[in-house]
């Protein structure tokens, strides 16, 4: 089971993985590898798995990323953008 400080690592990491991909223009280059990185530390955490889907649509990997939102047990949104500003929003609260 994953502790409470581990849990807390990984959503923030997973919320520095959103800003570095948001200050990237949502496209492949610097920022989206280190929020590639980010996501891969904490890997099996669901919020960074999350984020990791968004990293592989952004690159254009749809196959890699279904794997991803399948392991975040989460669901793709039509709107890339949208998307992202909706685990912004949940990332912030206290359950993801």
């Amino acid at each position: 089971m994953v502790g409470d400080g581990s849990r807390q690592a990984a959503r923030l990491s997973a919320r520095q993985a959103l800003a570095l991909l948001a200050e990237g223009g949502l496209k492949p280059g610097t920022q989206w590898e280190s929020a590639h990185a980010l996501c891969q530390r904490h890997e099996g955490d669901p919020s960074c798995d999350w984020v990791h889907a968004l990293c592989h649509r952004i690159e254009g990997d749809e196959g890699n990323a279904g794997y991803w939102y399948r392991r975040a047990g989460r669901t793709r949104m039509d709107d890339l953008a949208g998307e992202i500003e909706t685990a912004r929003s949940q990332l912030a609260g206290r359950d993801a």
